[in-house]
């Protein structure tokens, strides 16, 4: 779409479609239909290919879907057509950070405070991408002094559970301990009860906390449990029929993005049962930011995963990353419902995270796509080493951010990290590794899933009603010995009166 402007320059009336055009955009823009923006945004650029307010404009709407490269793309040629143009730079400047290219960022961001001197948004965007360097260049250092990670030294011990205060679930059921070490062993993998996992849920949906000491017992105990894995998970097709449904299919069910949108994933599991060795489930990354409800979220499936690792497994999406969760909400939301220091107990989790999994042997499931390296077999996603952010390039970024394309070869990523893939690259990933299928998410589909490349590319996207605005199904997949996809569609339940990316801060209204 917006590689294809036709030139209607000529249309005697191209002034006044295009300002009809750029109005139905802005429309769409601030309802949160950010896809039906670009639409109106590119039939404007028509009518004026060189308009720096429509460019611009859209440079906005492809950063709100987290395409950054094309936004920038955008911002060149909105700042190439009015050198005056301010938004062209901010918008430049929004991508930019996002991307992790604060220095870059920061330069467009000073060129926005020269052209609008007087403008506090433009100081205060400015002070916050310094602020990035300057954290940027500390951590480095630290790095570089090897300082032993958090979950090393934090003693979840010390934190008091008041008996008369905590209303919450206690992981023993004989409630309150006194003795730690008993308490610790309760979150070793496959010993923390499922009654104080329901619980905890239950506890959690009716917006009420599980108190700090538990949670960093159970990040701790989890990064532990997720270093021991493999990159690559194999994961079989379960033998006998779920538990709470006897007359089912034994099935694997494969969720895409979920994205704090937690009373949609008990949705999930109201209709498909709860994470259970008989009932299990893959969430496909992007569990956190967005959604304000994104503690709740990753929380469960923690939970679940520390009950039982058989019942769910999870790979990491690009938003299981510093930058994202910095821009993206779950940060503030982390700190805000507990502390700095259990988000950053959060981080390490998501940093041993595994990257994909083979589903029955035949089925690849990653977050983003497949690599750029057309020689990569699957023993080269199990070397990938983990423990770290993302780089920008490589086999990680690759699994991480790239996207399917419909034409054959590959392209440049429209958000600016990973690549766009073609159908031949799918086939010819899928061959040499003797795989069927890829099983992909990371973009919202309007009907929760698509089937591309021939039908050897899916993506699954499980969190309906996007950001509250986009009013997309969710769709989850089932897997059975068969390995033929089965789909299920769904639309979003009410939620508590908390608006998407209610705790984003800083450069948050960027995003």
């Amino acid at each position: 779409m917006e590689d294809e402007i036709v030139d209607r320059s000529d249309d005697p009336d191209a002034e006044e479609k295009a300002t009809v055009l750029k109005d139905e955009g802005n429309t769409a823009l601030a309802q949160g239909h950010f896809l039906e923006a670009i639409k109106s945004y590119s039939d404007g650029l028509e009518y004026r290919p060189h308009n720096a307010v429509l460019l611009s404009n859209r440079s906005l709407a492809f950063i709100k879907v987290e395409n950054y490269g094309i936004a920038i793309r955008d911002a060149d040629a909105a700042i190439a057509a009015d050198a005056n143009y301010a938004k062209g730079y901010y918008r430049r400047a929004s991508a930019n950070f996002a991307l992790n290219h604060f220095k870059v960022a920061r330069k467009d961001f000073k060129a926005v405070c020269k052209l609008q001197p007087t403008s506090r948004d433009a100081r205060t965007k400015l002070a916050a991408c310094e602020k990035r360097i300057r954290e940027e260049a500390f951590s480095k250092a630290i790095e570089a002094e090897q300082t032993a990670p958090l979950s090393s030294t934090y003693d979840p011990s010390v934190l008091d559970i008041s008996a008369t205060t905590y209303e919450g679930p206690h992981p023993s059921p004989h409630g309150l301990l006194t003795d730690m070490d008993a308490e610790v062993a309760l979150f070793e993998p496959g010993k923390l009860p499922r009654e104080f996992v329901l619980a905890a849920v239950e506890t959690m949906k009716a917006q009420k906390s599980i108190h700090k000491r538990y949670v960093g017992r159970l990040l701790i105990a989890c990064k532990r449990y997720f270093e021991s894995l493999e990159t690559l998970m194999e994961i079989p097709i379960p033998t006998a029929a779920p538990s709470h449904d006897p007359s089912a299919t034994p099935r694997l069910t494969v969720c895409g993005d979920t994205h704090g949108q937690y009373y949609d994933v008990l949705h999930v599991f109201e209709r498909n049962g709860f994470p259970h060795r008989t009932n299990p489930y893959l969430f496909n990354g992007d569990f956190v930011d967005r959604g304000s409800f994104s503690v709740e979220v990753i929380l469960t499936y923690l939970l679940f995963k520390l009950h039982d690792p058989s019942c769910i497994y999870l790979t990491r999406g690009n938003h299981e990353t510093k930058n994202m969760n910095r821009i993206y909400g779950f940060e503030g939301e982390a700190k805000h419902k507990y502390d700095d220091k259990i988000f950053n107990l959060f981080l390490e989790v998501f940093e041993w995270l595994p990257l994909a999994a083979v589903v029955g042997g035949k089925v690849f499931v990653t977050h983003g796509g497949l690599p750029t390296d057309d020689t990569v077999m699957l023993d080269d996603v199990r070397k990938v080493k983990r423990g770290m952010e993302p780089p920008e390039q490589g086999l990680m970024s690759d699994l991480l951010w790239s996207d399917p394309q419909p034409f054959p070869g590959k392209s440049p990523s429209k958000r600016g990290v990973g690549y766009a893939f073609g159908p031949d690259i799918t086939s010819a990933f899928l061959e040499r590794n003797g795989l069927s299928l890829l099983v992909r998410s990371h973009e919202v589909k309007e009907e929760g899933y698509l089937v591309e490349h021939g039908g050897k590319t899916i993506t699954v996207f499980s969190a309906p009603n996007y950001c509250d605005s986009m009013g997309n199904k969710g769709a989850y997949i089932h897997f059975d010995a068969s390995l033929e996809p089965k789909f299920t569609q769904y639309t979003a339940v009410p939620h508590p009166d908390v608006k998407p990316m209610a705790y984003a801060a800083g450069m948050g209204g960027m995003f």
